[in-house]
Parts: C-alpha cells; sequence; structure tokens
C-alpha cells in the first residue's frame, strides 16, 4: 500500500510507459509534471485520495490509450486539452466531485472503444452535440430475431464506444442525436436529462404563443410571414400529436424489449449465449442463483462467461425486482474483487446476466470440501478476508450514493484458480439515499443477518458489516459458527486459536497466527449486538491491512 504524494520528479521518467498506481492511498494533487511523460500510454490512479484539479498538461499525452482517475477527491473542471489524447480507449473520471459543463473536445476522442465514464461527478449544463461522433453501435438489439436465432451482424467486428456513462450527475437538456443506440442508465439521476431512448423521459417542446411574445417582430416582417409561420406551426403540432399516438401504442413493445446484449470489450452477442449454452439446456448449468439457474457459457476466443438466467416464465414480482436490482447495482460498479458484469437481456423470453466466470464456485463448497479446504491455506484465507472488506468498503464509502449489499455470505462469495475472492449476488441490494426512509422488509440469509434487523426494518451499512463478521468467523474455523451471540458467549474471555480454527488446516506459523488473531479481532467488532458500536467498513479494511 503506497501513502503520499505523487512526487513532481516523475515527469523525469521520459522512457515511462505504464504508471499503475491504483487502490493506494495517494493524495495531493496529480502533478503537472506528469505531462512530460510523452510515452505514457496507460495512466491508473483509480481507487485513492488524489484531490485539486486535473491540470490541462494532461493534453499533452498524446500517446494515452487508458487514462483511469475514478474514486478520488479530484474537483475543478475537465481540462479542454484532453481532446488531444486523441489515441485514448479507456477514460474513467467517475466519482469524484469535478464540475462545469463536459468539454466538447471529448467528441475528438474517436478512439474510444471501452468506456467513458464520468458518473457520480458535480457536472452541470447540456451533453454537448460533439458527443455524438463517439458511435455508440456497441449496445445493439437483437431482440426481434429472438425466435429464429439468426443474428446476421457480429457485434465482435464493432470498433465503438461500449460504455458512456454521465448518470449521478446536474446535467440538463436533450441526448444529442447520434447516440440513440445508448442506454437510458447512463444518464439517470440528473437534474433534467431528456431524449428519445427507451426508459427515458421525452423532450417536450413548449408551445410558443408567436403572437404575444413577438409581435414587434410580425409588425416587421408583415402579415403574410405571420400566416405561414401559423401554418408551419399548425403542421408540426399535429405531427407530434401523430407521433405520440404512435409512441403510446408502441411504448410497451419498447419496454419489453429493454436490452439485447451488451459488453464491455464488444466480443459478445446474443447469438453466442444461445449457441454455447445450447439455448440453456442443463448440461451447461453450473449451479442456482438467488433467483435462476446459472450456466457456464464458452465463447468463440476461448472467452468464458457464466450466465445467470432467470427462470422460464417466472413473473414472480420479487424475482424480477431482484433481476432489474442486480442489473442496477453491477452496472455502477467497478472494482476488483466485485464480480463484474459483462451483458444482459431483458426480453420477455429470455432474461438474463452475463457475468465474469470464477472457476471454483463459492466459498462455502470449498469449506465443505476437504481437498479444497486443504489447498485453502491460512495465508489464502486471511488474503480473501481482507480483499472482501476491501470491496464492501468499496461499496460503502466509494460509491455514491452508497450500496448495502445486505447478502454478504460464503454462497455469494466466489472463488477464482488461485484463491482470489469475488463478492457476487446484488440481486437484494439497496443504495442508501438521502432522501429515502431506507425501509425494507427483512431479506438475507438466515445466520449472517445483523441482529437488530428482527425489530427494525432500517437498512444500513452496519448490516453488512455484521455479516462480514459472520463471514470471518466461518472462514478460519472452516464452518458456520451456528447461532453467532451464542457461539462468542461461549468462548469467555480466555480462549485459545487451536479450539476454533479449522481443523483440517495445521496449526499456523507464528506470523501466519498474528494475521489470524487480527482478523479475529475484527470480526469480533463487526459482531457487536449494537449497530452504532460496529466499525465501517472503511476501518475494518484499515485495520485488516496495518
Amino acid at each position: 500500500m503506497i501513502e503520499g504524494n505523487i512526487p513532481s520528479n516523475i515527469g523525469e521518467l521520459k522512457n515511462l510507459a505504464v504508471l499503475e498506481l491504483r487502490n493506494n492511498r495517494l493524495i495531493g494533487e496529480i502533478p503537472r509534471e506528469i505531462g512530460k511523460l510523452i510515452s505514457l500510454y496507460v495512466l491508473d490512479l483509480r481507487h485513492n485520495q488524489l484531490s485539486g484539479h486535473i491540470h490541462e498538461q494532461i493534453g499533452k499525452l498524446s500517446n494515452l490509450e487508458l487514462l483511469g482517475l475514478s474514486s478520488n477527491m479530484l474537483s475543478g473542471k475537465i481540462p479542454e486539452d484532453i481532446g488531444n489524447c486523441v489515441k485514448l480507449q479507456l477514460l474513467q473520471m467517475n466519482n469524484n466531485s469535478l464540475n462545469g459543463s463536459i468539454p466538447g473536445s471529448l467528441g475528438n476522442l474517436v478512439s474510444l472503444q471501452r468506456m467513458l465514464d464520468l458518473s457520480m461527478n458535480d457536472l452541470s449544463g447540456p451533453i454537448p452535440s460533439e458527443i455524438r461522433k463517439l458511435e455508440m453501435l456497441i449496445y445493439a438489439n437483437f431482440s426481434h430475431n429472438l425466435l429464429s436465432g439468426v443474428i446476421p451482424v457480429s457485434i465482435a467486428s464493432m470498433q465503438s464506444l461500449s460504455i458512456f456513462d454521465v448518470s449521478y450527475n446536474f446535467l440538463e437538456g436533450f441526448v444529442p442525436r447520434g447516440i440513440h443506440n445508448a442506454s437510458a442508465e447512463w444518464f439517470i439521476h440528473n437534474k433534467g436529462v431528456c431524449g428519445d431512448l427507451v426508459g427515458m423521459s421525452p423532450c417536450n417542446f413548449p408551445s410558443v404563443d408567436h403572437r404575444q411574445k413577438h409581435h414587434k417582430f410580425i409588425l416587421k416582417i408583415g402579415l403574410p410571414m405571420f400566416f405561414t409561420t401559423i401554418s408551419v406551426a399548425a403542421i408540426v403540432i399535429s405531427f407530434l400529436i401523430c407521433r405520440k399516438k404512435v409512441s403510446q401504442k408502441t411504448d410497451d413493445v419498447r419496454k419489453r424489449d429493454v436490452f439485447s446484449v451488451w459488453s464491455f470489450d464488444g466480443r459478445m452477442a446474443f447469438e453466442d449465449i444461445l449457441n454455447a449454452t445450447e439455448i440453456f439446456d442443463e448440461k451447461y448449468c453450473i449451479g442456482e442463483g438467488s433467483y435462476g439457474r446459472v450456466y457456464k457459457a464458452e465463447l468463440q476466443g476461448e472467452q468464458v462467461v457464466a450466465v445467470k438466467k432467470l427462470h422460464a416464465g417466472n413473473e414472480e414480482a420479487h424475482d424480477e425486482e431482484r433481476f432489474r436490482h442486480e442489473i442496477e447495482m453491477l452496472t455502477k460498479i467497478r472494482q476488483r474483487s466485485i464480480i463484474k458484469l459483462y451483458g444482459y437481456c431483458s426480453h420477455p423470453r429470455y432474461r438474463f446476466l452475463v457475468c465474469q466466470f470464477i472457476e471454483r464456485g463459492n466459498l462455502a463448497s470449498t469449506l465443505s470440501n476437504q481437498q479444497l479446504a486443504i489447498q485453502f491455506h491460512w495465508q489464502r484465507r486471511t488474503t480473501l478476508i481482507r480483499d472482501v472488506a476491501q470491496a464492501i468498503s468499496y461499496l460503502h464509502h466509494d460509491v455514491q450514493p452508497p450500496i448495502i449489499h445486505r447478502d454478504i455470505t460464503s454462497r455469494n462469495i466466489l472463488l477464482d484458480a488461485d484463491y482470489k475472492a469475488f463478492v457476487s449476488d446484488f440481486g437484494i441490494a439497496r443504495m442508501l439515499k438521502p432522501d429515502s426512509s431506507n425501509w425494507s422488509a427483512l431479506a438475507g440469509t438466515y445466520g449472517c443477518i445483523a441482529p437488530e434487523l428482527s425489530y427494525t426494518s432500517v437498512v444500513t451499512e452496519k448490516c453488512d458489516v455484521y455479516s462480514f463478521g459472520v463471514v470471518v468467523l466461518e472462514v478460519l474455523m472452516g464452518k458456520h459458527p451456528g447461532d453467532v451471540q451464542n457461539f462468542i458467549s461461549s468462548l469467555g474471555d480466555q480462549f485459545l486459536l487451536e479450539e476454533i480454527l479449522d481443523k483440517q488446516l495445521p496449526q499456523p506459523e507464528t506470523d501466519e497466527e498474528e494475521d489470524i488473531k487480527r482478523c479475529m479481532s475484527v470480526a469480533f467488532g463487526c459482531l457487536l449486538p449494537s449497530p452504532k458500536e460496529r466499525p465501517i467498513m472503511l476501518k475494518v479494511y484499515q485495520d485488516l491491512i496495518v
């Protein structure tokens, strides 16, 4: 973990090509001298505590292909000069305090293919029309071909922007023509953005009484022009009325075909998913999700994904709500220990998520399998605990508004081939909105639910803190502790680690034992009965990495 400022003499490293400093504790401003690194093609400073303005010198990095500045405390305007970085393929500035308008120069970034994320800032004004130069064809709709299964156009060949996210700002006005293939979710929670996208408020063009507002002008140009204007206005109004009627007739159809398939890398299409699973044949099923089955899909190019599909014909409101909740949450989250969403389909016949495939399955299964549990040694277990803590801390403190997972359990933590952790299943997650009561019906997994939820229905971040404490005990013990409060009471003030640690592993070495004691101490703090006495997740994570 790197702390402190980025030194100004970094500009002397003329041949530096990659500067990756994400997930550290960097503070202060980004030095102007970074503009001297003309060979740089990756600048990744995400997830730090950097502040101050983004200097115009950033525009001198003409070879830059990736610029990641998200989840910091940067302020001020986005410099116009950033439009000079014409080789940029990915630009992330989300989750900062950037203000002012979106510079039209961003339209010059014609190489952007993967992402332009400006969400969760304080940007205002209209979306510049120049943005339409960034083609967004990756968000293609193949829903009308569902029954035949024939999709003649391959997404893989498209070289266009996959994500353009300006949600959670103060933008207003209409979405410029030319980006109509975008998602309405990329524009939500702004001051007043309107457009023709499915799910977005249409732009209402106000009627104007020219006779009252512009009578002087009319007198100057004469009555003939006045009557001509009235005639044209009548035609336009008639056209809009007809268009509105047609729109109302097709609104239900459009809502049902909300989305086909998109991806961050543009290498998959709807057809690929159906072919890879042989239209969701049972032999590709690898487990059950919270509201449907999970399938393994091997796509062309040896890419493997997990497809989480809502049960066929399932019209239950809570399952549909979970499905949409998970889409909403995962499209806002980008953190290395949280499962990645590659795409989704929300058609009446097929509703599914396309997610990152994690090889070993969930944590609970690994702990219950003796052979796998032995390979899941103490160092791997304590690393997993820290990674999960960092992921939850990100949800609580780096996302605005904060996200409460509400179902942190060993079944919702997946392990890859190296036993790295990935938090999954956001079907019942909630956003903590300041203008909301945050009331919710009881939800979660029995044995991991915070005790206060038995007498109050107010969701807070301390619910996740408690569930995390349960998971820590389960990881160290190799099994669920059962009734948590009774288990803690039975230990007394003095207890030996070997009495409770997983017997499938040998006793930890001295350095491992110190790490385990730290994790155990943190777990007990998370499991305090009173939510006010529990630490916040940022403090939990900091205590684990000391």
